[in-house]
């Protein structure tokens, strides 16, 4: 029996673990899956590195925006130029919490708990397509196209 040692950078369920190599490709099964793993942790990084980018160049826009609007509130003795000031601060602290917060430990935490509690949430309309669905529509698509 081969055991293929795997690297733990920056897995973090069990990759550091030997996983036995068998005859049935559950060794291929676990790579494709440590792989696709792998590919969804970049995918989250690249999201939240450009969230943070993102709100350097809002927090400018925001921190501007609110010195220009107090000031006009000040200069014309009107409160409600500042109106605008409410809706960028939602949005400013939104992309500060997804960039730097604990937005996507909650999001993880709400998601996990429609799994493990909420899952007739989850089913697909009609059930999950089967083999026997797919052959279906391709063959009444299939006829559609030999009619004409």
């Amino acid at each position: 029996m081969l055991s293929v040692r795997l690297k733990p950078s920056r897995l973090n369920w069990k990759a550091a673990r030997l996983y036995p190599s068998d005859h049935h490709g559950n060794t291929k099964l676990e790579r494709q899956l440590l792989m696709q793993n792998q590919m969804r942790e970049r995918q989250t990084a690249m999201q939240i590195a450009w969230t943070r980018e993102f709100l350097k160049y809002f927090g400018t826009f925001f921190g501007l925006a609110a010195a220009g609007l107090t000031a006009g509130a000040i200069k014309k003795k009107n409160p409600g130029v500042l109106l605008p000031i409410v809706p960028l601060s939602f949005i400013f602290a939104y992309q500060y919490d997804m960039g730097y917060g604990t937005l996507l430990q909650r999001i993880k935490g709400e998601a996990e708990k429609i799994l493990d509690t909420e899952n007739t949430l989850l089913e697909l309309p009609k059930g999950a397509l089967t083999y026997e669905d797919l052959e279906k529509m391709r063959r009444s698509q299939s006829k559609f196209f030999i009619e004409k």
